[in-house]
């Protein structure tokens, strides 16, 4: 069973938002000349690499809510210029809405269990991860979603 990543997605605004922000870093990548794939930076290594990469995402939280997903590819640690331990998540560019949860804020990132993840928008609610994210809050509120 994988085992997944939760991490808070600081300073978007939504989920095109954080997509366009993968197109921007990924065309300055091939701009560069240089391998384009998706990275993010963070300061602790995970020690569980096995079960993250054995089908494991990372799972965004934006604004509040557990808004989204990408597939985890690799985990490549290194050490910085100050000698700090850090690795570069390495994700799948596709951005996957999930069933908005609320979350309160954290720090860094936590593991997060497969049985506790939330459900994929595909099929007949994917539309809704394309609706804006103040709607589906109203939405969801309402108990219509």
């Amino acid at each position: 069973m994988p085992l997944h990543l939760i991490k808070l997605c600081v300073g978007a605004e939504s989920i095109p938002d954080l997509e366009s922000w993968i197109a921007e870093k990924l065309a300055m990548k091939r701009k560069a000349k240089e391998k384009p794939e998706q990275t993010h930076r963070t300061r602790m290594v995970p020690k569980r690499q096995a079960e993250l990469l054995d089908g494991g995402s990372l799972y965004w939280v934006i604004k509040g809510q557990v808004a989204a997903r990408q597939r985890l590819l690799d985990i490549r640690p290194y050490t910085d210029d100050q000698g700090v331990g850090q690795c570069h998540l390495v994700l799948e560019p596709e951005v996957i809405p999930v069933s908005p949860r609320r979350c309160r804020p954290f720090q860094g990132w936590r593991y997060l269990k497969d049985a506790e993840t939330p459900p994929d928008l595909r099929g007949g609610f994917a539309d809704v991860g394309q609706m804006p994210e103040k709607m589906q809050k109203e939405l969801r509120e309402l108990g219509l979603l």
